[in-house]
């Protein structure tokens, strides 16, 4: 099976469904970026174990893959506050 930078984006969204399910305790939302960086260093090193396709051969590289996507997911979520927030 060929992911490649399908696991990429995948992880992208996993970090999103945490974070909206952070969201939703009472847990202080300005921790959602470190929560979201951190799951996606998980998923990263995660996505390189499993997936055979995965961009990344290191742990380290595997987990910085993951970190950005993480990253990425609160930014996906601030764009679509921004453009919906009136």
């Amino acid at each position: 099976m060929d992911f490649g930078i399908a696991g990429v984006a995948a992880i992208t969204v996993l970090t999103l469904v945490v974070a909206q399910a952070i969201k939703a305790t009472a847990l202080d939302n300005k921790w959602l970026p470190v929560i979201c960086g951190m799951c996606g260093g998980i998923l990263g090193v995660v996505g390189m174990k499993v997936m055979p396709d995965f961009p990344a051969n290191d742990i380290i590289t595997a987990a910085a893959v993951g970190v950005v996507s993480g990253f990425a997911a609160t930014g996906v979520n601030q764009v679509y506050k921004q453009l919906t927030d009136k």
